[in-house]
């Protein structure tokens, strides 16, 4: 995960990048951590509050997620590299799909970073370190909260949104698909299907088809690698996801 370039600037910047400044400077009475943090909020670097409790919540949709695909007669007849490709392309919308349906809330907190001196004792061995995994943004992780809360504001019926979840499945865009014309009439009886829900329940609302799709679009622009290193990160570490996913849908 990448961040832009933080517009955020201290008047002693220069004093405290030397080592010899920052280690003296709490006896000096200068600046407290929180005044030297950066308060960017595109770059300040978050991770889960509760990881226990979040991360076992959005294990259980994850497992739930996969069974949706595994028992869809429709996906298991495509050829297994449609199904790799597609799992691939639509396995994080409709994971968030499934933290909207099952009500799944976090909340975050800035990730610490190490001292100065932490990071000095642990370059001075000589060893050439690994560069550091980048964390979470708050401002990525607001803007996935708002999406969430974008969908409970619709109150969503289950048929609304297993229809929904097939037509983010079935996603005939996907580079390098085999089946691309079936795979698109697949998604077009699911669109079909969700309208005729929708005509069945909230036949006054004429617009709401159209915020459905959109609102499932904003899902699609959340990056994968955000929502695999905010939620699972810390339970596989730095196990491929999609590699864990692939086993999750041949297992029996």
């Amino acid at each position: 995960m990448e961040y832009e370039k933080c517009c955020c600037r201290h008047r002693h910047e220069e004093k405290e990048n030397a080592i010899l400044y920052a280690l003296l400077s709490p006896q000096r009475g200068s600046h407290s951590p929180s005044q030297q943090r950066c308060l960017c909020a595109k770059r300040r670097a978050v991770c889960l509050q509760t990881p226990q409790v979040t991360c076992r919540a959005a294990s259980e949709v994850l497992v739930k997620t996969i069974s949706f695909m595994k028992n869809l007669p429709s996906f298991q007849l495509l050829p297994w590299g449609d199904q790799l490709l597609l799992l691939d392309s639509c396995w994080a919308p409709l994971f968030l799909l499934g933290l909207a349906q099952e009500m799944v809330t976090f909340e975050v907190m800035e990730t610490p970073a190490p001292s100065l001196l932490e990071r000095i004792l642990l370059d001075g061995g000589g060893k050439r370190q690994e560069p550091r995994r980048a964390q979470p943004s708050l401002a990525s992780v607001q803007h996935l909260q708002c999406c969430l809360t974008s969908f409970w504001s619709l109150a969503l019926r289950p048929k609304e949104y297993a229809y929904l979840k097939g037509a983010i499945l079935f996603n005939p865009g996907v580079p390098g698909l085999k089946a691309s014309s079936y795979i698109e009439s697949l998604q077009q009886e699911a669109q079909r299907a969700l309208q005729e829900v929708l005509a069945l329940l909230h036949l006054e609302d004429q617009g709401r088809f159209a915020r459905i799709l959109l609102m499932s679009s904003s899902l699609k622009s959340i990056p994968p690698a955000l929502v695999a290193d905010l939620f699972f990160q810390p339970v596989i570490g730095d196990t491929d996801i999609l590699e864990l996913l692939m086993e999750m849908l041949v297992m029996k």
